[in-house]
């Protein structure tokens, strides 16, 4: 069973998450590169989980694009850690607070993998700065 380890994290508050596997690490993706609902009023005080947020992204960023690349790289290691037998990889997803573009990333990248590879994973999805979207995810 390869476990994949998913979290949204912030640059600026707790950096990049330590890989607690034994692993040595995984992906770290930065999401600062995608225009920020964060500074638009209205999103402020939501999270990459709410529907606003999301149709912004969708429509108004590039972030479908950046998604897109990031499931080609993924799914190289993922394919050759299940053919090889590894058990633990870990994909992270950073941006400024970690409330929106990174949230949204790990949220949409946790649902392709389970939709891709539903056999041989088992997705945790951890949100380490929006502790309130921890709910189990597995």
């Amino acid at each position: 069973m390869l476990h994949i380890d998913i979290h949204s994290f912030s640059y600026k508050k707790g950096g990049i998450p330590k890989d607690q596997s034994g692993n040595g690490g995984g992906f770290a993706f930065d999401c600062r590169g995608i225009l920020n609902p964060g500074r638009i009023e209205e999103y402020k005080s939501q999270t990459g989980n709410d529907i606003g947020v999301q149709e912004y992204l969708e429509t108004q960023t590039e972030m479908p694009r950046f998604l897109e690349l990031v499931k080609s790289i993924i799914s190289i290691n993922i394919e050759d850690y299940l053919a090889r037998g590894f058990e633990n990889l870990q994909v992270n997803f950073g941006c400024t607070g970690g409330q929106h573009r990174s949230v949204y990333s790990a949220i949409k990248i946790a649902e392709f993998i389970k939709e891709k590879y539903p056999e041989g994973t088992e997705v945790t999805l951890h949100h380490d700065e929006q502790p309130q979207l921890n709910i189990s995810n597995q």
